[in-house]
């Protein structure tokens, strides 16, 4: 069985992880896809390019990465597919290489896996995303019987699903694919479910790093986030729309019944 990369990838001073973390991406899938934003910068979008077989494009328009990402993926050959945020990505696999090619393999034996976080994991993150994220992870856990952790950037689909998402799924609503996705499958009658993972800890603070960033600088970030307001408001801004996403999804597919 063959399995996908797809992912998004606006760089903010990861090249050269990716670069030196790029040939243990290959040993774990049999393609990579590596969707970018319009506003990445052209010397990030040639390194980028170069990296050998990849698959990498720049779409015209940002809300439309995810769903490019998918598209490009399923005219590959791959039985299954793993979708993920690069920046996510690069942490898990550079700080838990073992649990990713665990999750690797979970994926494999699985319709859609929703991938979140551990509670371990999630001490890493700002209230401000906890609060904001554990609203979203209520409704959905609710709706669809089973508790899972929505926001993650990371999921895992059959060659099935994926099809199945490129021609039903919303092609302008990146944020709204953490629960769209899983909504329309599940009502498509796909067994969708959940794991978490230590892995999907907190990535912001790994930007312009050499390396992961450690406990220490997560923990100052934290305080840094949390007490600014902005912060604050744009993570409830982040969440309605994956809420008000996932709730057409559900109407939608209810109005079809």
């Amino acid at each position: 069985m063959s399995v996908a990369l797809a992912t998004t990838f606006h760089p903010r001073g990861e090249i050269g992880r990716l670069q030196r973390l790029y040939p243990q991406l290959q040993a774990l899938y049999d393609h990579i896809i590596i969707s970018m934003p319009p506003v990445a910068g052209q010397e990030d979008v040639e390194q980028v390019k170069s990296l050998q077989g990849v698959v990498a494009f720049v779409n015209d328009e940002w809300p439309k990465g995810r769903y490019m990402a998918l598209k490009a993926v399923s005219e590959t050959d791959a039985d299954y597919v793993q979708y993920a945020d690069m920046d996510r990505l690069l942490r898990w696999l550079e700080t838990r290489p073992d649990e990713l090619r665990q999750t690797v393999n979970h994926i494999q034996q699985s319709e859609y896996l929703v991938i979140g976080r551990t509670e371990q994991a999630w001490a890493t993150h700002p209230q401000a995303m906890f609060q904001t994220e554990h609203i979203i992870n209520r409704v959905f856990s609710t709706l669809l019987g089973q508790e899972m952790d929505f926001g993650a950037g990371s999921k895992g689909l059959n060659r099935a699903a994926v099809k199945y998402l490129v021609q039903h799924a919303a092609q302008d609503r990146a944020l709204g694919a953490d629960t769209e996705w899983a909504i329309l499958l599940h009502h498509a009658g796909f067994r969708v479910e959940g794991v978490c993972v230590d892995g999907l800890d907190w990535e912001i603070p790994d930007q312009h790093q050499e390396h992961a960033a450690d406990s220490d600088r997560q923990q100052v970030m934290i305080a840094a986030y949390d007490s600014d307001a902005e912060r604050w408001s744009f993570r409830v801004g982040v969440a309605a729309q994956i809420i008000e996403a996932g709730l057409d999804a559900w109407m939608r597919e209810v109005e079809k019944d």
